[in-house]
């Protein structure tokens, strides 16, 4: 399928986070050829899509039943941002003194969501106070775990429903993190299997605080997943170390403070700083 979107559309930017936060076993990346293919949640089983990035459009592969391709192609429009008008992001960031030059240099910057706002906040509470690396590495072993087979020899990321019934003391000998961490994930899986739905099209507010509410989670992860899995445009994850450091060594407080002029588009402020601090480089 060829998916249309607004143009400029930013390829390298966007290549370089799904490089940095691809999930081994669940993903697989090609930045030669422009390619990412992961699995994605479908209601009649495991799908798998294929993206290949090009400026004007998205071709996408998809692998699931025929009920299933509407709404894996949906998920594949929200999770590349592939509906935004880039030219509104121009005109309420191109202004700022350290965002107008990095809006300069990529204006068809997006804002990378995800398919699965279970599997964000698995893998962000995984990576809570540690390395994006060490997150990926706990996360795959969790997949190769638990995790179901899907097409194109990948596993799916388990359910919520699976993982609620292993027992906390299990998921911390599998993925070998802390008890407290597999306390979390269990917390976080048994909330989504009970009904936290963690999905672009709920009150982020109230799902931010359903979050704050289960045990090993902070503002910094809620906001996170704000950002990355409900779709807050104005999201905006003040305690994010590499955030902070952008900003030039920012305390939390004085972070918020210096991006009141970007609402209500914070989240596209933090996805250019993100990419020219991190994702860029790679």
């Amino acid at each position: 399928m060829r998916l249309a979107l607004h143009a400029p559309f930013d390829v390298g930017g966007v290549l370089g986070a799904l490089a940095a936060h691809a999930l081994p076993g669940a993903e697989s990346h090609d930045s030669s050829a422009a390619t990412h293919t992961r699995t994605v949640p479908a209601a009649h089983g495991p799908a798998a899509v294929t993206v290949r990035l090009t400026e004007t459009h998205v071709d996408a592969v998809v692998e699931a039943g025929a009920p299933d391709v509407p709404a894996v192609l949906e998920l594949v429009r929200r999770w590349l941002d592939l509906d935004v008008e880039p030219f509104g992001v121009v005109q309420v960031l191109g202004g700022d003194p350290l965002l107008g030059p990095l809006v300069a240099a990529r204006p068809g910057l997006r804002v990378l969501g995800h398919v699965d706002g279970f599997e964000a906040a698995v893998v962000t509470v995984l990576g809570q106070q540690v390395s994006l690396a060490a997150a990926r590495t706990f996360a795959a072993r969790l997949v190769a775990a638990y995790g179901t087979l899907a097409p194109g020899n990948l596993r799916a990321f388990p359910r919520p429903e699976r993982l609620a019934g292993v027992d906390p003391t299990e998921l911390r000998e599998a993925v070998r993190v802390t008890g407290a961490r597999a306390r979390t994930v269990h917390a976080l899986a048994t909330a989504c299997a009970d009904g936290l739905h963690i999905t672009p099209g709920n009150d982020p507010a109230l799902v931010r605080r359903q979050l704050l509410a289960l045990p090993g989670v902070g503002p910094w992860t809620a906001d996170y997943l704000a950002l990355r899995a409900l779709g807050d445009r104005d999201a905006y994850p003040a305690g994010d170390l590499v955030l902070r450091r952008a900003l030039g060594g920012l305390h939390a407080q004085a972070a918020v403070a210096r991006a009141e002029s970007w609402r209500p588009l914070r989240a596209y402020a933090v996805t250019h700083l993100w990419t020219h601090a991190a994702y860029a480089r790679m």
